[in-house]
Formats: C-alpha cells, structure tokens, sequence
C-alpha cells in the first residue's frame, strides 16, 4: 500500500470521542490527508459541510452525543460528497435509508479505515 494514500485529499472527520477522533486526525495526517475537524457534534459537522469549498470524503459517526447523524450524512449526498459511517452498534441502529452505505465497525484497523476511503474516493 501507498504510504501517504490519501495525498493532498480533504477528510471531513465527524466524531464525538475525542481521543478517537485525535487520533484519526493524527494517523490521516500521516496518510497525506487534510483533515476538516474534527467534529463532535451534528451541529458543527452540518457547518463545515456548509462552510468547506471542498471536501473529498468524510468519515461519519452514526451516534454524536446521542444524536444521530443523518443530517449530515444528507448534506453529504446533496453534495455529492462520498462517506463512511463508522459505528460502534450493530447494523440495526441504520436507517433503512443507510443500509447500503459504506460502514466500518469500530473498533477498526486503521488501515482498513484508509481502504474504505480510498476505494470510495473520486478519481
């Protein structure tokens, strides 16, 4: 695998657990990511969705403080951003809506994380 696979690539980070989310920051860093956020809360993932030019991809968590994320990942959509939920529960927490969308069970592998974005990212 590539080093820095995600080079010169902006990654929205929504997650509400900030050791976790510091290091996704740290390690996407190290991949060759920009990291937007991250955020730990719908509120503040729906303002950078709104305030970002541009956002290649984003990694989502389903549960922010007890709120789901569906918002967000709708803003995501209307703009043609690709994501990722990552979630902790078991499949049931999706919204029929969500099934089919790209998900990683955490805890995951970093390097699986990485996979899933690159293969989810534009040309």
């Amino acid at each position: 695998m590539d080093a820095r696979p995600l080079e010169n690539r902006r990654v929205l980070v929504v997650e509400d657990e900030f050791f976790m989310a510091e290091e996704l920051r740290e390690k996407l860093e190290a991949a060759g990511a920009f990291v937007i956020g991250p955020a730990p809360s719908v509120e503040r993932a729906l303002a950078l969705v709104k305030d970002e030019i541009t956002i290649d991809a984003a990694l989502l968590d389903v549960n922010l403080g007890g709120k789901v994320s569906y918002t967000v990942a709708e803003a995501l959509i209307v703009r043609s951003v690709p994501f990722i939920f990552t979630s902790g529960y078991d499949d049931s927490i999706f919204a029929e809506h969500y099934a089919l969308m790209p998900r990683c069970q955490k805890p995951a592998e970093f390097s699986t994380i990485v996979a899933e974005l690159v293969s989810i990212l534009p040309e």
